[in-house]
């Protein structure tokens, strides 16, 4: 059997995820509501109240996520690890839920919420014995905290930074604003992780999110992966490493092609100098790019090689990135020579090794 580690999971925040918030913030502390006039033709509701503004917390139906809660809070860190041993996985690499799009507009509440939310993963993660993971969030409007907060991060188990892939603190992911966040990563040791989701803070009733779900939540990570390159960020911090994580691989062939047309007509007429694509511009450039296991291998691997693809469980969300028995589908697909064995292995646990520093 492979050793298998989760390139991406999920925890769902829970009230306890704010209790290190000290008693002076207080009023910064997001707050469960439920609908005072809850519709009954829909499930039950409820959501976060945060900066004055309401934002999605899911109620999972633990037949539905094929998790349970106390696993999908880390109520009970026993659990999850029991679930992992069931599904054959070693570690979890874990992600927020509610913290993937921007949480507050106010740069004294997303501090306050970035704080606790590190601390309190850095403790519950602690129990696991090295099992879970975790990539901390940096508090990006006051990035005078950034370095200490990254430390914290670091000494506590954390083995990456998220980083949204469109605007965030107002600024573009290629904006010198994020170069310190940068530096400091590449010091670290600790990669940039480019997750499904966007650093705008999104008020939009739930309802109606799936209307421009894609534009808000999917393409971010793909600008971001664009934008980088075509600034030549990853250049300036050579021993630093990015990830596409969540939104597929499909594009990697468009992206490619489009830098090396952008580079040969779009940038002749502005004043950044154009430079040479090389014929894996992933892999030149530290980017690594989570896939799902039933796109197509053949098309892709021409683009990005076999040492920089991910693959993950999308563990507690119920959506069509799930893919908990991502690990048993691969070996599937080994033994009716779809895929080498080598090939499995490098998805499963060389390339997230070498990505997540582990």
């Amino acid at each position: 059997m492979i050793e298998v580690i989760d390139s991406d999971t999920h925890v769902d925040e829970t009230d306890a995820t704010w209790e290190f918030i000290p008693p002076e913030a207080e009023a910064h502390k997001p707050i469960t509501r439920y609908p005072s006039n809850p519709d009954p033709n829909r499930p039950p509701s409820r959501y976060w109240l945060i900066d004055g503004h309401r934002k999605s917390r899911k109620i999972r139906d633990d037949s539905k996520s094929l998790t349970k809660v106390e696993a999908r809070e880390l109520l009970d860190i026993d659990v999850r690890l029991r679930h992992m041993d069931e599904l054959g996985v070693g570690v979890q690499v874990i992600y927020p839920t509610l913290m993937l799009v921007e949480p507050a507009e106010h740069a004294e509440v997303e501090l306050e919420l970035v704080r606790s939310y590190n601390r309190w993963l850095a403790e519950r993660c602690a129990k696991s014995g090295g099992r879970l993971r975790w990539v901390c969030i940096p508090p990006t409007r006051t990035p005078d905290a950034v370095a200490k907060e990254l430390q914290f991060a670091k000494d506590n188990g954390a083995c990456g930074v998220l980083k949204k892939g469109d605007l965030e603190a107002g600024k573009w992911p290629a904006d010198e604003y994020f170069f310190p966040l940068y530096q400091e990563a590449e010091r670290l040791n600790m990669p940039i992780c480019m997750h499904l989701g966007s650093g705008s803070p999104n008020h939009t009733p739930t309802r109606e999110f799936s209307l421009g779900g894609f534009m808000n939540t999917t393409l971010p990570v793909i600008h971001g992966v664009h934008s980088l390159i075509a600034h030549q960020v990853p250049k300036k911090f050579p021993k630093l490493r990015f990830g596409a994580i969540e939104a597929g691989a499909s594009w990697v062939p468009f992206l490619s092609y489009d830098l090396n047309r952008s580079m040969k007509t779009q940038f002749r007429s502005v004043s950044r100098p154009s430079f040479e694509i090389g014929t894996n511009v992933f892999k030149e450039n530290n980017i690594y790019v989570t896939m799902q296991i039933d796109e197509d291998f053949d098309m892709i691997l021409p683009y990005i090689g076999e040492d920089n693809l991910l693959v993950g469980s999308d563990y507690t969300h119920q959506d069509a990135s799930q893919e908990l028995t991502f690990a048993h589908s691969l070996e599937q697909r080994a033994d009716a020579g779809d895929l080498s064995r080598e090939l499995v292995r490098k998805l499963v646990y060389n390339n997230p090794k070498a990505f997540y520093g582990l």
